[in-house]
């Protein structure tokens, strides 16, 4: 088994408030409306230790302290109004809107934890809010995980900037691969992305085959048109049907023609990351 870069799976700013809000005394501040334009998503969520600390991203820094002195005097959950419209504080948004939050000192510990259990498994998780009649429930999806076959800087590249970036990524190189043969310990599910960075695209095949029998939302390879016609014409000599090929995102990344390993990473990490936001779409 591969070790993780970071030698521990790390979680979402959404997933570290919700663990948190397993503690006794910490409590959960969670976005339920947005009038206007705002930079996180409806359900994103703030914890609030016992001493005014929080652990998540809310509001960029904006908002934390004001939420923070309202968790802490709350005796029951409350939907707060910040922005436009609000007669609490004197907070702006962007455009002028506003921010529905609910506000609850003292979070369910049971379905939290019960949530983050499922999370850890790699399973999509929930928990009921209390009644604010804007958001019945947050649903939280497992953090994004990449898997990556590949060599050299470009894999060296993506293993540096999806550290830094805090995602989970899974490589594989030559050295725990076998030619001409799948990974032995490969799995993929739901929430994964799988990269093939090899310049020696002999190696590609089992490994493809692997990755597109598996539930990984997003697979994708580098090379040119050349090793395009190549990689299909040989899955296709594998039994492979015209559809599944047809999964496999190539060239891959947003930028293209990349001229640099560093280049390269940034490309394919920033398809990556857009595709792994629209599963949220859907959730």
């Amino acid at each position: 088994m591969l070790d993780l870069v970071s030698g521990i799976a790390p979680r979402s700013a959404d997933h570290e408030a919700l663990a948190a809000a397993c503690r006794p005394g910490v409590g959960l501040c969670t976005i339920v409306g947005i009038e206007g334009s705002f930079s996180r998503r409806i359900g994103a969520q703030l914890a609030v230790l016992p001493d005014g600390s929080t652990i998540g991203s809310l509001a960029d820094g904006c908002l934390e302290a004001q939420l923070a002195a309202d968790i802490l005097k709350a005796s029951k959950p409350e939907v707060i109004r910040y922005g436009a419209g609000s007669d609490t504080i004197d907070f702006r948004l962007p455009c002028g809107g506003g921010l529905d939050i609910l506000v609850d000192p003292d979070p369910d510990r049971t379905a939290c934890r019960k949530a983050m259990e499922g999370l850890e498994q790699r399973a999509p998780a929930s928990i009921v809010l209390p009644a604010n009649g804007l958001l019945s429930e947050r649903r939280y999806l497992p953090s994004l995980r990449i898997t990556v076959f590949g060599e050299g800087p470009e894999l060296e590249s993506l293993e540096a900037l999806s550290k830094a970036l805090g995602i989970e990524l899974m490589p594989y190189d030559k050295s725990v691969l076998h030619l001409g043969q799948g990974a032995s310990d490969f799995r993929a599910d739901r929430w994964t992305a799988c990269l093939f960075l090899f310049h020696d695209h002999e190696w590609e095949l089992p490994l493809l085959e692997q990755a597109l029998a598996s539930d990984a939302f997003y697979i994708g390879a580098q090379g040119g048109e050349n090793a395009r016609i190549a990689r299909t014409l040989g899955l296709a000599r594998r039994g492979l049907a015209e559809e599944q090929v047809a999964r496999i995102h190539s060239p891959l990344g947003m930028i293209p023609s990349c001229k640099t390993p560093q280049a390269l990473a940034l490309s394919a990490l920033g398809e990556v990351v857009a595709q792994y936001e629209r599963l949220h779409e859907a959730a």
